[in-house]
Order: structure tokens, then C-alpha cells, then sequence
């Protein structure tokens, strides 16, 4: 017997045009007791017809689909007043970049496992309570003392752009300057992790929310922070695409 929607559940529609898949994904998603009703689209046509029809809380879609494929499909829907979240579900890693350009939640790999599709729907919940005003906790923001001139200053760690290894020491970057601290970068790696800062090179650590670009050209990953181009080792690619695609929480905005 079918499950009653409930009233704080989210309301998701599937689109593939594979008929196995989007069954799949739908029957995944209808057995989670977060997701209230399960709608599902075998294109991308259709699955605008939907979106007119009703409020849509998440669009799970496919990105290989003729006409209307599932970048597209996510290009329409941004320009939506009331957009729904987007989760792309893909047998391609290729477009993962594109999928954070989009404001992607998430992007899930086939074939689907029952966990990765959980963490979606944690993933969509976590972002709709945050883009709520009255659930926002706004956390005290670190100070981090540096000598300049023998005069010490305390920089907020909000103003930090990204953080360059010199030795045992950390070359923090700023709008107005760089100021040297007897910090190795391990050190504030692990520190600042929670506050969204995240390696990207062995002696680069970058503040995610100012990231304003990223760039995949022929398998070189850079990322653009206060138009300076960062350069993305082949080894953290993968965990900087995750990082930027996950939810931003108030922790994150330090």
C-alpha cells in the first residue's frame, strides 16, 4: 500500500527518459520517509509541463536526454521566481563543474545506491533550511592575530581569500594584503574545514565562498578567488567538486 504523503515531506519529481532508471530513482525515493510524493517525466518537455502544473520541492534528472537534455532542462529552471532544488543523476562525471555553475545540490553517479540517494534528500533538506531566514545561526567569526610593522592586527577569518604554504608558516591573502603566520597549513586545514575552507594544491588551502569560477580545460582544474587563478592539483579535484556541490550550512559562512 502506498504511503501517505506527509505534510513536511518534499514533493520530487524524476526525470529520465530511460524507463529502468527513473523507476528506479522514483521507487528509491518513495521509500523514504522524508519524500512525501514522487512524481515522475520521461523528458525534458514534460517535465516543464510538470513543473507548471504544481509546486515542485526537487527535480532528480538525468543529464543524457534527447531534445530538452538535463543541463538545459536546469538552465530553465533557474530562471524560475520559485525554483526547485536540482539533483543530477548521471552515468557521466563529466559534467560536475557544470552541475556547481548550475547550483546543483548534488550529483549522483549511476548506477543508484540507496544511501547516495539518502544523502540527497539530506543533502535538498539542508538547503532548504538554510535558505530559511528564522532557522539562520550565525557563528562568531575567528580573529587571527598577525604582526605588522611590531604592531599586532587581528584579521577576521571571513576577510581570508586563501592560504599559501611558505614553510611552517601560512601566507594568509586578504583584499588589502597577505600577512605571514606561524601556522603550518595542515594545521588550519584541519581547523577550518567546518568554516569551508578546503585544499586544493599541497600548498594552497582556498575559502569556498569566495570562489566566483571554476575551470576544467583538458583535464587542468583551476579555480578563480578575487580574479587571481588558482591552480587545482590532479589529487584534490575530485574532493573540491564534492565540497562545492554539498549544501552550504551557517557554519560554512564563518
Amino acid at each position: 500500500m502506498p504511503r501517505p504523503p506527509q505534510p513536511a515531506a518534499l514533493t520530487v519529481l524524476v526525470v529520465d527518459d530511460e524507463a529502468p532508471a527513473r523507476n528506479e530513482v522514483a521507487w528509491l525515493l518513495d521509500q523514504d520517509e522524508r519524500v512525501g510524493r514522487v512524481l515522475t517525466a520521461s523528458s525534458g518537455t514534460a517535465a516543464l509541463a510538470a513543473l507548471e502544473r504544481e509546486p515542485i520541492d526537487v527535480v532528480f534528472s538525468d543529464i543524457s536526454m534527447p531534445g530538452l537534455d538535463g543541463m538545459q532542462l536546469a538552465r530553465v529552471i533557474r530562471r524560475f521566481t520559485e525554483r526547485p532544488q536540482v539533483v543530477f543523476v548521471t552515468a557521466h562525471d563529466t559534467h560536475a563543474v557544470d552541475a556547481f555553475d548550475l547550483d546543483a545540490v548534488d550529483y549522483i553517479m549511476k548506477p543508484v545506491r540507496p544511501e547516495r540517494i539518502g544523502e540527497a534528500v539530506r543533502r535538498c533538506l539542508a538547503s532548504s533550511e538554510r535558505d530559511t531566514p528564522a532557522s539562520a545561526t550565525p557563528e562568531d567569526d575567528e580573529t587571527i592575530p598577525v604582526e605588522l610593522g611590531g604592531v599586532t592586527r587581528f584579521v577576521p577569518r571571513s576577510d581570508i581569500r586563501w592560504v599559501q604554504a611558505q614553510g611552517d608558516y601560512a601566507r594568509l591573502h586578504t583584499p588589502t594584503g597577505s600577512h605571514l603566520v606561524r601556522i603550518p597549513l595542515a594545521t588550519l586545514e584541519e581547523q577550518w574545514a567546518d568554516a569551508g575552507f578546503v585544499r586544493i594544491h599541497r600548498s594552497t588551502l582556498v575559502s569556498t565562498r569566495h570562489i566566483s569560477e571554476i575551470h576544467n580545460d583538458g583535464g587542468r582544474c583551476t579555480v578563480i578567488v578575487d580574479d587571481i587563478e588558482l591552480q587545482v592539483s590532479r589529487r584534490h579535484t575530485r574532493h573540491l567538486r564534492g565540497t562545492l556541490l554539498r549544501p552550504r550550512t551557517a557554519t560554512d559562512d564563518g
